[in-house]
């Protein structure tokens, strides 16, 4: 265990230098969520809907706060799998799977971290009906926080599995172009998922892109109930573990079939 939490401590070092992108994608995701809280108030002056204006605004502030846990991925691991260096990794004492999920762990984090806090105080100061409301209570936002971690977890094995594909076909633009078109469209980060019709929100809410950030921010907003948290931090968990499962018997079968050619 201790390995896994130095992989991910040094993993956060590096991220910490990158602060020009940083600071790049906290401007380029400002202009996009005011550009869609525009849109959004454009719809809602033609034609309001059920869901207040207030929430809407809500959702996308948080997601757009936390849009680099939605998109980052480890271009070291695709480098060195392209270019066989994995095989070097592979000779490590360490469980291959849990090793990686630390790395993208951190790198998620820190990178929602260094974007999502300064996005949250922008959001926040902006007027009503354009920015980030308070959440609708105490406990909602706990077990919002809650959910977010879950989601978070969730995340990680869905970009693992991501890079066992990688392994297999050794071009990352198939399998990343499919999952971050489903992630961008199931977890709300396109159009959010409560303005979907109610019969399609049975079903997309309980597929694992909801759980990255519908599920927490419903909660935070109060479109879930504190009651209803047992339910979705069930769903959550049952995804963590399923795909977390997947994503080790992938690898494990990518390392009985693995093959680096040139030296």
């Amino acid at each position: 265990m201790r390995g896994y939490f130095s992989v991910f401590r040094m993993r956060l070092r590096m991220e910490l230098q990158y602060r020009g992108a940083m600071i790049g994608g906290i401007l380029c995701q400002m202009f996009f969520g005011i550009v869609l809280v525009a849109l959004y108030r454009a719809l809602y002056a033609g034609k309001p809907q059920a869901l207040p204006i207030e929430a809407v605004t809500t959702y996308v502030w948080l997601q757009q706060a936390f849009f680099r846990m939605l998109v980052s991925t480890d271009p070291d691991l695709l480098d060195k799998i392209r270019s066989g260096n994995i095989s070097y990794d592979l000779c490590r004492p360490v469980n291959i799977y849990w090793f990686y999920y630390s790395r993208i762990a951190a790198q998620k984090l820190m990178g929602s971290l260094m974007r999502g806090i300064p996005m949250l105080v922008f959001a926040f100061l902006l007027p009503k009906g354009w920015g980030l409301s308070l959440p609708a209570s105490a406990p909602g936002l706990l077990l919002g926080l809650l959910a977010l971690i879950f989601g978070f977890l969730c995340m990680c094995a869905l970009e693992n599995i991501s890079m066992g594909f990688t392994m297999r076909t050794l071009d990352p633009r198939g399998i990343q172009g499919m999952l971050g078109l489903l992630m961008m469209t199931f977890s709300g980060n396109l159009l959010p998922l409560t303005l979907f019709p109610d019969s399609w929100q049975k079903v997309i809410t309980v597929l694992p892109y909801a759980q990255l950030m519908d599920a927490p921010i419903r909660l935070y907003s109060g479109i879930y109930a504190p009651q209803e948290a047992p339910r979705i931090l069930a769903v959550q968990i049952v995804w963590t573990f399923v795909l977390i499962t997947a994503g080790i018997c992938l690898w494990n079968a990518n390392k009985k079939r693995l093959i680096v050619q040139g030296g």
